[in-house]
C-alpha cells in the first residue's frame, strides 16, 4: 500500500503529453525523480539525472526503473510539454496533505538544522 500523501499519487493524475511507444520512463518516475532533486537543489536538467543516478538506489525503493534514470534531455521534454495548470494543481494538492499531515508545523527540508549552520543569533542561515 502505497503512503496517501506521497507525491506519486497525486502526480499520477497528471495526463502524460508522450505517445505511449515513447515512453521508456513512467511520468510519475520522472515527476518524483524531478521533485526530489530540486529540493536538494539540482537547477536544471543535468543536475536532475546527476541527481537520480547518484540516488538510484534510494529511488528504487519507491520507484519502478526498468530503463534506469531519464536522461537530462527526457527530463527537458516531458516537463517541458506538461499542462502547467495540472502540474501546479497536483504539486498544490499536495502539499497541502503535508500541511494536514504536520498539523501546519513547518518542516525544514534543506537540512540547514540538521547540520546546524543556521545562524541562531540573527534568524538567518
Amino acid at each position: 500500500m502505497t503512503n496517501p500523501n506521497s507525491p506519486i499519487d497525486f502526480f499520477s493524475s497528471i495526463s502524460d503529453p508522450r505517445v505511449e511507444r515513447t515512453q521508456k520512463h513512467s511520468l510519475e518516475s520522472i515527476l518524483f525523480i524531478s521533485l526530489c532533486a530540486v529540493i536538494c537543489g539540482a537547477e536544471g536538467w543535468n543536475v536532475m539525472e546527476d541527481y537520480g543516478n547518484a540516488k538510484i538506489d534510494w529511488l528504487k525503493k519507491f520507484l519502478h526503473l526498468p530503463n534506469g534514470i531519464p536522461s537530462h534531455d527526457t527530463f527537458n521534454r516531458v516537463i517541458s510539454a506538461l499542462d502547467p495548470k495540472e502540474m501546479n494543481d497536483s504539486f498544490v494538492a499536495w502539499t497541502k496533505s503535508i500541511a494536514e499531515l504536520t498539523d501546519g508545523e513547518v518542516v525544514a527540508i534543506d537540512g540547514k538544522c540538521m547540520r546546524g549552520s543556521s545562524d541562531e543569533g540573527t534568524g538567518t542561515s
